[in-house]
């Protein structure tokens, strides 16, 4: 089975930005989540597969609670990967009809 990679860029103020990491950490498919300003500069990148250990995890959250005090608006651009679709498995169902 192949992985497919995408991006999603999601908005957000810059007192929800904790807490919306928070919920990206936790999600299963997400690789890489960049914290960028409004103008498009990088404050952060996290690779969540290290940021998921709690221990690395909370320095990480403190850094984005002192970052989201100087800018209002923050962009999260958050790299996700999910399985492709495998060819067998769709000639298999066709098989099976």
């Amino acid at each position: 089975m192949s992985l497919n990679n995408f991006v999603e860029e999601v908005q957000v103020l810059g007192r929800d930005l904790v807490d919306r990491v928070k919920v990206l950490i936790h999600e299963g498919n997400v690789n890489r989540i960049i914290i960028k300003d409004d103008k498009g500069n990088t404050y952060l990148e996290i690779p969540v597969t290290v940021a998921a250990v709690g221990v690395i995890a909370v320095p990480v959250l403190a850094a984005l609670g002192a970052i989201s005090a100087l800018v209002a608006k923050f962009k999260i651009v958050v790299e996700r990967t999910e399985p492709k679709p495998s060819t067998e498995q769709g000639d298999r169902a066709e098989k099976v009809q």
